[in-house]
């Protein structure tokens, strides 16, 4: 004969917690929040007109010269932009944008924390960019090819 089986004790019963759908319902509409207020758009790259050119140059040396220097090869405070490191591959137009915006945190030069640069528009900082790959186009950096 088999020996009669032990029950397990009976399970005292679950409170229900209804308010659980509630937090994570509020945590995802603010995540979503913050997403959409702190999401830029992705600015498209503005053709290579010469007026254009012309006018991010402008922009670039009332702007971005002082530390990146008038000849676009940096200064003691600032990287030169005619390097791999700024090829569109490596530096998407977007990071210029970025950094303009936010400041950029060093991370493959010791030239210290770049502020942002408050003032100018995101059509500025397309314009500026215009040139810099202009510029960078006549020094034949195109593409970065240590990186994807």
């Amino acid at each position: 004969m088999s020996k009669p089986r032990k029950r397990a004790p009976a399970r005292p019963p679950r409170r229900k917690r209804p308010w659980i759908p509630w937090v994570g319902g509020i945590a995802a509409a603010a995540l979503i929040v913050f997403i959409a207020m702190t999401a830029q758009p992705e600015s498209a790259p503005i053709a290579a007109d010469p007026a254009v050119i012309a006018e991010g140059k402008q922009l670039f040396l009332t702007n971005c010269a002082a530390c990146h220097g008038v000849d676009l090869m940096g200064t003691e405070t600032g990287p030169p932009f005619l390097h791999v490191y700024y090829a569109p591959n490596h530096h998407s137009d977007e990071a210029f944008q970025q950094a303009v915006a936010f400041g950029v945190v060093p991370h493959h030069w010791n030239f210290g924390p770049m502020d942002p640069v408050p003032g100018l528009t995101r059509e500025d900082v397309a314009k500026i960019a215009a040139f810099v790959r202009s510029e960078q186009q006549a020094a034949g950096i195109t593409r970065d090819p240590s990186h994807p």
